[in-house]
């Protein structure tokens, strides 16, 4: 099985509660601190976007077994 990074289109939309991306935005505006920066706010971002693309994967099973991965890792180390 090839795998590449996931591309979500439409990375904060839920299948079971649909939320626009933006609606997402403001309820991660409302969990951190108000003193958070630029940079800590696209980082809460972009963890939020992989975590949902990830998701996505599950559900499309899009998986690996514990063995696929230690065979992969194995050839990129070399072991």
């Amino acid at each position: 099985m090839n795998f590449t990074l996931c591309q979500c289109r439409h990375p904060f939309k839920k299948e079971k509660k649909m939320r626009t991306a933006k609606e997402e935005v403001r309820r991660i505006l409302d969990q951190i601190p108000d003193d958070a920066t630029f940079e800590d706010i696209q980082y809460h971002i972009y963890v939020r976007e992989k975590i949902e693309c990830g998701l996505k994967d599950i559900q499309e099973g899009r998986l690996l077994s514990q063995e696929e991965v230690e065979q992969r890792m194995s050839r990129w180390f070399g072991k």
